[in-house]
């Protein structure tokens, strides 16, 4: 996938996520949508990681062009990568987007972190 096509997938991801306690995020190579501090996918050149939760983890794995997460070859439960092929159409990756926010808008919103207070003198 180009850079451009990674521009474009953030593009699309964005528009499918209300405002609300959204924060996009460096990550893991790409773009993390973070919700309430918890993240809920990363686009990248490599598709996209959508957090779906060990519960829908196997329906997740049924569906076409995805695969257990294993960032540095370790697997990520309840963690999913989707090809390009599989988040092409606006539907399928809409079908995504929706099935992490039905996990992670569940989950309990993670504490502000302070500033550490690097440099401050």
């Amino acid at each position: 996938m180009s850079n451009l096509m990674e521009t474009v997938l953030v593009e699309r991801t964005r528009a499918l996520i209300p405002d609300t306690n959204v924060e996009q995020k460096r990550m893991f190579g790409g773009t993390c949508f973070m919700v309430n501090g918890n993240m809920l996918v990363c686009t990248s050149k490599n598709g996209l990681m959508a957090r779906v939760g060990k519960e829908q983890e196997a329906a997740a794995l049924a569906k076409p062009h995805a695969s257990p997460c294993r960032p540095a070859g370790r697997p990520m439960p309840g963690f999913i990568r989707i090809e390009p092929e599989g988040i092409e159409s606006d539907e399928d990756l809409r079908d995504w987007v929706e099935m992490a926010r039905t996990y992670v808008c569940a989950l309990p919103a993670k504490p502000k972190k302070a500033p550490s207070g690097r440099g401050a003198r």
